[in-house]
């Protein structure tokens, strides 16, 4: 009977997401905001009923990594190139400010006796790996928000998305060169390599993959089914290939399938076939999953204000790095104040990164919970503040797309 518990985890979490989407889209908030809520509600934080296995973390990465295949779908290839200055300049300031305001809290918290860091290793380095872990970027729940307001192929949805492409790729450097410090077992240039060698892979394969896309499926209009299947195996493919060998986040990989086949007029066929998996299976179980990490220890004073002062300077930092960024290229205070806010989610990403530390001793199993609630709050913060930056737009974008809703549900 154990054996299929999976399947009653799935069924609460497709009712779960829709009801308490359903829900906030009453209050005018995105849906997705609703299934993370019904992951916090489902999962040991609250009513227990639903726990995270090996089996709904592999759904809930495939979920993330279609989720960034149709972001690469739906980008301008032109405006993303036209944004690419400014989104290398925003993903350093929205690296470098973050990584400043943790190191602040995790001096002034690292202290013997006030928290249970690690004792064996630097001090120093502890606090600035602290630092390492805000510089993180999870845009999967942006993109889902501005596709939801019809707003992720606009200046501001491109800018969000090359930022956070070269904030994961400096991060993942960034954190390289910390722990390689505390262990000799990973070598900084190596990783640099690395990271261009995928680069170089990715482009190569991306444009083979393109021409037999272009010179044989696209002439094939009877088979329409082939496009979906091909086209959804070169983003595992590639996502799979990134991770794997190079080092680099899946994310990466699908993203570069999807913009790989964004200037393509099969691209909307092949959407709306591969959209359905989506949001009926792997999407919710995505969202929910963030939500049913959250278990936690025992809180005292002390864990509590680290982990409430953390939250702050993680949301605090990231809006005012981006905006800053953003000013430097004369965006508008709206767009640098948007382009900031879509920064501020740290997801997946940060979680990665902080399992990267606790192996490498720079952090115990008590700094996890901080963390864990850092990810949980950024994530829901993200898409509310979001939509509250796109106040006037996102009323007549979000009547639209209930209307789209209503349609599919019918």
């Amino acid at each position: 009977m154990e054996s299929y518990n999976y399947i009653l985890d799935i069924a609460l979490i497709l009712l779960g997401t829709k009801l308490c989407g359903l829900i906030s889209r009453k209050f005018q908030m995105p849906q997705v905001v609703g299934a993370l809520f019904a992951g916090l509600l489902l999962g040991p934080a609250v009513f227990d009923l639903v726990h995270e296995t090996e089996f709904l973390n592999q759904l809930a990465e495939i979920g993330v990594i279609l989720l960034m295949f149709f972001a690469g779908l739906e980008t301008d290839v032109h405006e993303l190139k036209n944004s690419g200055k400014a989104s290398f300049v925003i993903a350093i300031f929205g690296i470098l400010i973050p990584l400043l305001g943790g190191f602040i809290i995790a001096f002034i918290f690292n202290r013997q006796g006030v928290m249970p860091f690690n004792a064996d290793s630097s001090v120093f380095l502890q606090n600035i790996f602290i630092g390492t872990i805000l510089t993180a970027t999870s845009v999967s729940i942006t993109v889902e928000t501005l596709k939801e307001m019809g707003q992720l192929n606009s200046k501001v949805g491109n800018t969000i998305l090359g930022a956070a492409i070269i904030d994961d790729i400096l991060g993942l450097i960034g954190l390289t060169v910390v722990i390689n410090f505390s262990s000799s077992d990973i070598s900084i240039s190596l990783m640099i390599i690395r990271i261009l060698g995928f680069f170089v892979f990715a482009g190569l394969s991306s444009a083979i993959f393109y021409m037999i896309f272009k010179n044989w499926l696209d002439k094939d209009s009877l088979h329409k089914k082939r496009y979906v299947i091909a086209t959804f195996s070169f983003c595992l493919f590639l996502a799979y290939i990134s991770e794997a060998y190079f080092g680099v986040a899946d994310i990466t990989g699908a993203f570069i399938a999807g913009l790989t086949l964004s200037p393509l007029q099969k691209k909307y066929y092949i959407e709306d076939k591969l959209d359905t998996v989506s949001y009926a299976l792997l999407s919710p179980i995505f969202f929910a999953s963030i939500g049913l990490k959250l278990v936690l220890p025992e809180m005292n004073i002390i864990i509590v204000l680290f982990a409430l002062s953390l939250t702050i300077v993680a949301v605090l930092t990231k809006i005012i790095g981006c905006f800053a960024g953003c000013k430097l290229f004369k965006y508008s205070n709206k767009e640098s104040l948007q382009v900031g806010i879509g920064m501020v989610s740290r997801g997946e990403v940060a979680l990665i990164v902080a399992n990267k530390g606790l192996a490498a001793g720079l952090i115990t199993t008590t700094i996890l919970a901080p963390i864990l609630i850092v990810v949980i709050a950024t994530t829901i913060l993200s898409p509310i503040l979001l939509k509250m930056s796109y106040k006037e737009k996102g009323r007549l974008d979000m009547s639209n797309d209930e209307m789209n809703l209503a349609c599919n549900e019918k």
